[in-house]
């Protein structure tokens, strides 16, 4: 098979090429004042480069033409909209050459409009010097992104920036399409084989041409297209399939003979296969023309360059449509203030410089209309085999202000079933999905935004894939790959996921990723089932909040406002009381330094302002201009005050000299105590307590275990939140005594002791002590030994007395749970998971462990659980489909936990072994044998 993997030459050309178009598209637009007009003139232009160096017209015809206007720029414009027209048309293109040449007919959307703009001398140079570089050799997946930059005026400065590598693209690509294609294909290699075998040679290949008829018809669909670089590669992709099937038929057809071949036009994969929906009506040009270039570049290198394809060479269909992918309306309304005038907002994205401060801040002067959307509702998409994507990454804080109030209105009005706290691409997955599991469409593959497993994203998959009549099946996914964002070109990390009709019999599998750029390491791993967590372990997204671990935990303080903060702050300025010191996520990872930030919560506007005239400037300067233009009005009306001040916070640590604080992420998780006086940042998640006892079950290897899967991650670190990782953690029960005391006493000693190492070695952190303390575990179990930079951090970090802290307090933890100390990371979760159902069970029935009775429940007492109390779970409805039987021991028993936990009245093996396809009272016999062993079942 024929690859077209872009090589590091043709990247170079693909760059210098758009860099001569961006600078002539720059002057273009000053002078003629309509970018949509330039756009579409340079890209016939750019076009007819490619065309003169794949000889659809004469080789060098065109640039020798450029070279002879440059000398006559007054006769450029009439003489090149002259070559349009016949290209148009086919025929005699008299301005080529001193006789001219005859040209193919192009007849396509391409040269519907001749229309030339007339070009300066060193204008016409620049075309000169983009028609030089051989265009044949342009690589299509990723000249669609820089050709748009070139032609957009806000995106030029980033035309050398990073672009998406085409592998990455190929990443999606594979398992959403071509992994069923090729399975599709490898069937029917099977059958013609045997049928070969049987001397019917002639019924192999009408199987063979039977699947070439289909594959020449698959469709695949990117709702989000973009530039076309999703699209561009699945087509380049199944030209490859499409080359080995042909070769196939050639080989099966008598010596001599090659009738299917040549009778191949009309009956093959071409840019007709491959439809996308785009609202940038330049971007959406550009992927027509992307899929063109990309599929002529094919054909030539399949056929040869002599061979020509047949006319018309371009054909009048366009299967870009430029419109809203997400919604449709009877009438989109410009909206007017009471004096007829259109309402504006700032567009979400343009900055200016401050004139005191220097910093950027919205550009009020950036403005766009304001639109109502009268009966919105769910647009339709054009029907495909495949869907495949890259949906905006707007993350669910910022798409009122990039989008707009009333069309984010519009959208949650049309997916109304959809929780309104949704990242702007869950609406492409959700909409994909549901096309999936009605069987229109065979698989989808988008790329999220990797917060699809957290709390505001998660519902949407787990509604799919959770569904008994027709679930979703998830066959591939990849919760941490690194990413550029075309639109800044920011390094993200994304997740990608593959979901096709739960009747698919498809090998599931998820990659763990390392590494960033090149430097990607890829690791797949199968499974028998991916989760709404995108993992293969217990469900811990079924856990339920627990009534005894509320009021306990709490995000920090947002500000929406960079001037809230200075980094150095006078002891006049402290002494008045404005300023607090303030931490962020960062610094507790590294030496638990601080900055400070003018605190004006329960002050008034005229309060602040003669209270503390100074900082109020400040804020008046550096905070207003940025909340004027944000959407929300609490934000813009109360614009002195944090823009989420936390008084629940607050009045829970009232009282308190302490807490105990973790970082939202952090690839280790640490747990530090910090005096009240500081002001967390919402980067900082506050457990509201000073207790020892707390920071050590906290600090516990047990804890971790539950932080590291249930909170979801970004990029390589894990994140810590109340809603899925404090509230439904289960806390074991410690009476007071010896193993409560010394719990407090290591936490007490840890705490102290790193805080210690950190004051007295200013080059230390606290990610460096972890660092060393896993790399000596690691040493440890492998036989090495630490490098020379990290035994100089353990000795002046003391990093061996802080891992025999944790240690101890690891050991402890486990004997007061009553587990091993030496459980797997899947054994500790199946626990932990069985353990918050019969916690949530305990507080329907009215027993809550209160961890902090006095603040969460004041007067209450704990209940103290009656050792013959029968804690059956809450009712629910028995599993109303047969599954399989899992595989591994930890599945197993979880399955079965499930199932028993589910029935309203004791359980006999032969009623749950019904529940599983195939088995008997004997096989689930010993899972619940084990289950009874770990006191989350009782024999009766």
């Amino acid at each position: 098979p024929l690859s077209l993997d872009p090589s590091k030459e043709a990247a170079r050309v693909t760059r210098e090429i758009a860099g001569h178009l961006a600078e002539l598209s720059k002057r273009l637009e000053k002078r003629e004042q309509n970018p949509t007009r330039v756009a579409d003139f340079l890209m016939r232009c750019l076009f007819t480069m490619f065309a003169e160096d794949v000889s659809l017209i004469p080789e060098g015809s065109f640039t020798n033409f450029l070279t002879r206007m440059q000398k006559r720029p007054e006769n450029f414009a009439p003489n090149l909209s002259s070559l349009w027209q016949a290209m148009d048309k086919g025929g005699l293109a008299g301005v080529l050459g001193e006789a001219g040449e005859t040209v193919l007919r192009f007849n396509g959307y391409l040269f519907k409009d001749t229309t030339a703009i007339a070009l300066k001398a060193d204008e016409i140079g620049l075309l000169i010097e983009a028609a030089t570089h051989k265009w044949n050799h342009v690589e299509p997946a990723i000249f669609g992104t820089l050709l748009e930059r070139a032609l957009d005026g806000k995106e030029r400065a980033k035309l050398g920036a990073h672009y998406t590598p085409r592998a990455y693209v190929e990443r999606l690509v594979m398992p959403t399409i071509m992994e069923p294609l090729r399975a599709d294909w490898a069937g029917v290699q099977a059958a013609a084989g045997q049928l070969i075998e049987a001397g019917k040679a002639d019924e192999a290949h009408a199987v063979i041409e039977k699947f070439h008829a289909q594959l020449a018809q698959t469709k695949v669909l990117d709702p989000a297209c973009g530039t076309g670089n999703f699209l561009y590669v699945a087509l380049a992709r199944m030209k490859e399939l499409e080359g080995e099937v042909i070769g196939r038929l050639a080989e099966l057809e008598p010596e001599g003979e090659s009738q299917y071949v040549a009778e191949l036009s009309g009956h093959t994969i071409t840019p007709e296969n491959f439809l996308g929906i785009e609202i940038n009506p330049r971007a959406a040009a550009i992927a027509q023309l992307v899929l063109w270039i990309g599929y002529l570049q094919w054909h030539f290198r399949v056929n040869g360059e002599g061979k020509v394809p047949p006319e018309p060479v371009l054909r009048d269909v366009k299967t870009i449509e430029n419109r809203d992918a997400l919604i449709t309306w009877d009438k989109k309304v410009l909206e007017r203030d009471e004096l007829g005038k259109p309402l504006t907002r700032w567009d979400g994205e343009t900055k200016k410089k401050h004139p005191t401060t220097g910093k950027n801040v919205p550009n009020e002067a950036a403005q766009v209309e304001v639109h109502r959307y009268v009966n919105p509702k769910q647009a339709t998409w054009p029907k495909a085999d495949f869907i495949v994507g890259n949906p905006p990454f707007i993350g669910v804080r910022r798409i009122n202000e990039r989008l707009g109030d009333r069309y984010v209105n519009a959208v949650r009005t049309a997916f109304s079933d959809l929780p309104g706290t949704v990242d702007f691409v869950m609406y492409w997955w959700d909409f994909a999905a549901r096309l999936v599991r009605a069987k229109r469409a065979r698989r989808f593959g988008l790329i999220t935004t990797n917060s699809i497993v957290q709390d505001y994203s998660r519902p949407v998959v787990e509604k799919h894939i959770d569904d008994r009549q027709r679930p979703l099946l998830l066959v591939y996914a990849v919760t941490n790959h690194p990413w550029v964002e075309n639109k800044d070109g920011a390094a993200v990390d994304v997740a990608m996921t593959v979901g096709a009709n739960n009747a698919e019999n498809s090998p599931i599998r998820i990659t763990h990723v390392k590494g960033r750029k090149e430097k990607v390491e890829l690791a797949d791993v199968s499974v028998p089932r991916i989760n709404a967590a995108l993992k293969n372990i217990p469900d811990v997204f079924a856990a339920k909040a627990l009534k005894s671990n509320k009021g306990f935990c709490f995000q920090g303080i947002v500000p929406a406002g960079e001037g809230f903060k200075s980094q150095v702050v006078s002891s006049t300025a402290s002494e008045r009381g404005a300023f607090r010191p303030y931490m962020i996520g960062d610094d507790l990872t590294d030496r638990l330094g601080h900055e400070y930030i003018i605190d004006f919560f329960g002050l008034s506007e005229p309060e602040a302002a003669n209270k503390f005239p100074e900082e109020f400037s400040k804020i008046l300067d550096e905070v207003k201009p940025e909340r004027d233009q944000n959407p929300r009005d609490s934000y813009k009306e109360k614009w002195w005050i944090f823009a989420e001040p936390r008084p629940n916070l607050r009045k829970a640590v009232a009282g308190l000299a302490r807490y105990v604080a973790t970082p939202y992420t952090a690839v280790h998780r640490p747990f530090i105590f910090l005096d009240t006086k500081i002001i967390p940042d919402a980067m900082i998640y506050v457990i509201a307590s000073d207790d020892a006892l707390t920071l050590a079950i906290l600090s516990s290897s047990i804890h971790k275990v539950w932080c590291k899967y249930a909170g979801g991650t970004l990029q390589d670190r894990p994140r810590y939140n109340s809603d899925r990782t404090f509230l439904p953690f289960p806390f074991p029960e410690i009476k007071s005594g010896s193993v409560a005391s010394g719990l407090r006493d290591n936490a007490e000693k840890l705490d102290a002791l790193r805080k210690n190492v950190l004051v007295k070695n200013s080059d230390l952190t606290m990610t460096k002590l972890y660092n060393v303390l896993e790399a000596a575990r690691s040493a440890e179990n492998d036989g090495s030994t630490l490098s020379e930079a990290d035994r100089d951090i353990a000795v002046r970090g003391c990093v061996s007395l802080i891992r025999k802290y944790h240690d101890a307090i690891d050991s402890a933890v486990a004997e007061v749970y009553g587990w091993p100390a030496d459980l797997s990371d899947e054994d500790i979760l199946t626990r932990l998971v069985a353990l918050n159902k019969t916690r949530a069970t305990e507080e329907a029935k009215g027993l809550i462990r209160w961890l902090r009775p006095e603040s969460q429940s004041p007067g209450a007492i704990a209940t103290q659980v009656n050792a013959t109390l029968d804690l059956g779970d809450a009712p629910a409805p028995a599993p109303a489909t047969i599954i399989p039987w899992p595989k591994t021991l930890a599945e197993q028993i979880s399955a079965v936990a499930a199932i028993l936990s589910a029935s309203t009245i004791p359980q006999h093996p032969r009623d749950i072994a019904r529940a599983f396809d195939g088995k008997r009272a004997a096989s689930v016999t010993p899972v619940l044998d084990a289950l009874a062993a770990i006191g989350q079942a009782r024999k009766l």
